[in-house]
C-alpha cells in the first residue's frame, strides 16, 4: 500500500491490520513478526525508527520466554508472513519500537503508547466465535488476542498515517511507542529503563473497551492497581513414601502449606489489596515424597506501598514454608507494574477534544475504579517525576466476550474512532 491513504481506505486498512494481527496472535516478547510488520510500514511513511536494544534495557525485561522458545517462535515468523528486513533485529524478544516525527519546529514532545502482545489463551474455533466464523482466528495454539491489542497496533498504526500526512500542521516532537508484553505487566519497564521517555512533556496510552461501551471516550483512567507477579519453585527431595517416607524433603507438603498460609495474609488499612495463587504443580507419583512443586501467584494494591506490603507478607509465607518442611524456595518476579493517577491538567485538554468529537456520545473525564493492573503506569510515573503530564484513555468499544475470554472480540468500527481520537490529541498538544 501507499503512505497515503484515503479516508475510505485508512477504515478498511485499520480493519485489515487488525485481522492479520488477530490472525498471526503473538504474546509476550514473541511479537516478532507483528514487529517486523509494524516497522516496515512505519520506515515507508518515513519515520525514524529505534528498536530492541536502542529502546529496551534487555536485563530489565520480565518474564521472558526461554531462549528456545524464543528461537522456535523466530522460526515460526520467517514462516508466516515476516517482513524478512526487519525480523531479525527482533530476534530474541527485543520486540520494542519507538518511531519519532520531529518538525523542526519548537514545540513540546508528544508520546502516544499500544500494546502489540496477545494472551496465552486457546481461542475458540466454533462458528459461533465472529473471527473463526470469518477466517481470521489465530493460528497460533494457545496464543490469541483477547484483550484488544491487536487493535491497539492497528490504531498506532493509524495514527502514524494521520500524524505524517499532517506533519507540515504540527510543531515539536511526536513519538509513538509500541510496547510488547503489556500482559502480565513484563514489557514496559525495560523501555523506561532505556530512557524512552525521558524527554517526554506529554505521555498518553490508551485501551479499547475495558467495560466502556461503543460511542463513550475516558480521558483519564485512574485505579489501576500496583502488582507483582512471581513464579515460586519448592525443591526438595523424593523418597518412597511407604518405604522411607522419613528421608524425603516434601516439596508439595510446603507448597500447599504456602498457599494457605498467602490466603491468610491480613488486609491494608489504607486501601485495597489483592493476592492469588493461580497455579499449584507438584509430584509425580502416589507413592514419592514431591521434590519439586511450582506456584504462580500475584500480588495487588491500590498503591505501591500496599503492593509492596502484600508482596513482602508473601514473600514471609513462603520463605517460612520452606523452612518447616526443610526444602529450598525459590522466587523469581515476572511482571509488575506501579499505580499511578494521570495528571489532571492534560485530563482536561484530552477530554476537550473528545467533546469535539461528533463519534462520542459520552465522554467521561474521570474514571477511578480498580481495573486490574497495567504496565503503562513505569511510562507515566517517569514522565511525571520528570516534571511532564501523563494520562491512560480509554476508546469504548463494545465487545463479544469478557476481556481475557476465549471469545473476545471488538467493534471494529472502533478503530477509526480511536486513530481520531488520538490525532485530534496530537493537534492540541503539538500545533
Amino acid at each position: 500500500m501507499t503512505s497515503t491513504l484515503t479516508e475510505t481506505n485508512l477504515d478498511k486498512q485499520l480493519i485489515l491490520w487488525r485481522r492479520d494481527f488477530h490472525q498471526h496472535a503473538e504474546s509476550g516478547f514473541l511479537e516478532m513478526r507483528t514487529a517486523s510488520i509494524v516497522a516496515a510500514y512505519l520506515t515507508q511513511l518515513g519515520y525514524p525508527l529505534k528498536v530492541a536494544s536502542e529502546v529496551m534495557k534487555e536485563d530489565a525485561r520480565m518474564g521472558v520466554p526461554s531462549k528456545e522458545v524464543l528461537d522456535n517462535h523466530y522460526k515460526w515468523a520467517q514462516e508466516n508472513g515476516a517482513n524478512l528486513d526487519w525480523l531479525p533485529k527482533f530476534a530474541g524478544g527485543m520486540t520494542g519500537i519507538v518511531a519519532t516525527l520531529e518538525t523542526g519546529k519548537p514545540g513540546p514532545t508528544t508520546a502516544f503508547r499500544v500494546d502489540m502482545d496477545a494472551l496465552d489463551i486457546q481461542e475458540d474455533l466454533s462458528v459461533e466465535h465472529i473471527p473463526f466464523k470469518d477466517g481470521y482466528a489465530s493460528v497460533n495454539a494457545n496464543m490469541m488476542h483477547a484483550c484488544g491489542h491487536d487493535g491497539h497496533t492497528a490504531i498506532g498504526l493509524g495514527l502514524a498515517t494521520l500524524i505524517m500526512e499532517n506533519k507540515e500542521s504540527l510543531v515539536g516532537t511526536i513519538k509513538l511507542i509500541f510496547q510488547p508484553a503489556e500482559e502480565g505487566t513484563r514489557g514496559a519497564k525495560s523501555m523506561v529503563e532505556a530512557g524512552v521517555v525521558d524527554d517526554v512533556d506529554y505521555f498518553i496510552a490508551t485501551h479499547l473497551g475495558t467495560g466502556i461501551p461503543s460511542g463513550s471516550f475516558v480521558a483519564g483512567k485512574a485505579g489501576y492497581l500496583a502488582t507483582t507477579k512471581m513464579d515460586v519453585t519448592f525443591k526438595g527431595f523424593a523418597s518412597h513414601a511407604g518405604g522411607k517416607p522419613e528421608a524425603g524433603r516434601n516439596a508439595l507438603a510446603a507448597a500447599a502449606a504456602a498457599v494457605l498460609g498467602i490466603y491468610g495474609i491480613p488486609r491494608h488499612s489504607a486501601g485495597a489489596s489483592r493476592i492469588n495463587v493461580g497455579v499449584l504443580q507438584a509430584g509425580s507419583g502416589r507413592n514419592i515424597i514431591a521434590s519439586s512443586a511450582f506456584l504462580k501467584l500475584e500480588t495487588r494494591g491500590e498503591t505501591t506501598e500496599i503492593n509492596e506490603f502484600i508482596q513482602g507478607q508473601a514473600l514471609a509465607v513462603l520463605e517460612g514454608a520452606a523452612k518447616m518442611y526443610q526444602v529450598e524456595v525459590n522466587v523469581d518476579v515476572v511482571g509488575g507494574a506501579l499505580n499511578s493517577v494521570p495528571s489532571e491538567e492534560l485530563v482536561e485538554r484530552v477530554a476537550t477534544c473528545a467533546k469535539s468529537n461528533p463519534a462520542f456520545t459520552e465522554v467521561i473525564d474521570w474514571s477511578r475504579g480498580a481495573a486490574g493492573s497495567e504496565d503503562a503506569t513505569y511510562f507515566m510515573n517517569r514522565v511525571m517525576e520528570l516534571g511532564g503530564q501523563a494520562t491512560y484513555c480509554v476508546v469504548g468499544c463494545d465487545i463479544a466476550a469478557g476481556h481475557h475470554n476465549e471469545r473476545f472480540d471488538i467493534d471494529e468500527s472502533s478503530l477509526r474512532i480511536g486513530v481520531d481520537a488520538l490525532y485530534r490529541v496530537a493537534v492540541e498538544l503539538n500545533s
